[in-house]
């Protein structure tokens, strides 16, 4: 009986924990729009695919991240956005659909009309908007929560907009202090 109130015990402890870590609160870019005109915030996109692996790692490794998810959830509208889905987006007086989605189809499908017209040709990518869903910049690629971490700081700040040569990057980065934990 001691030994079962004790695993209970442990569980009840391991499972409150689990609940009080902060995950990111992701909404459609549609919502993400909406929130915008009622308190100005930029957007974070992670634009991913069913069948990527490394999408799967960014969600496990950094967004599960606590620094990570407490950032962009204080900063950012977060936006989940699957780029061979079937969602409607509307933006810039232009609906963005996937017309030649195939549901029968198994693994890669057809590229939504959104995220062709970002120009995404890699996943995972994170997508940046400004406060009025003007796009700011596709990052493609993996990235571990300190990598990701100096760019969601640099667009939040507006530093990106001085940041206009090779050698401003190497100086910001180079005089970058990372506060993210792995």
């Amino acid at each position: 009986m001691q030994k079962l109130l004790l695993v209970l015990f442990l569980f009840f402890i391991g499972s409150t924990t689990l609940l009080s870590q902060e995950t990111i609160k992701w909404m459609s870019f549609n919502e993400a729009l909406k929130a915008q005109k009622k308190e100005p915030r930029k957007i974070f996109m992670d634009v991913y695919t069913d069948w990527c692996g490394p999408c799967k790692l960014l969600d496990k490794n950094t967004f599960q991240n606590k620094d990570v998810a407490a950032y962009v959830n204080a900063n950012y509208y977060a936006v989940k956005f699957n780029a061979e889905g079937t969602e409607s987006i509307k933006y810039k007086d232009f609906t963005y659909t996937n017309p030649d989605f195939d549901p029968k189809r198994e693994g890669r499908n057809s590229q939504h009309l959104f995220a062709h017209a970002l120009k995404i040709n890699a996943y995972p990518s994170v997508v940046f908007f400004d406060e009025k869903g003007n796009l700011i910049q596709p990052l493609p690629g993996y990235k571990t929560p300190q990598q990701l971490e100096i760019f969601l700081k640099m667009i939040k700040t507006d530093a990106y907009k001085n940041i206009t040569t090779a050698e401003a990057w190497q100086k910001y980065q180079s005089e970058f202090k990372s506060t993210f934990k792995g």
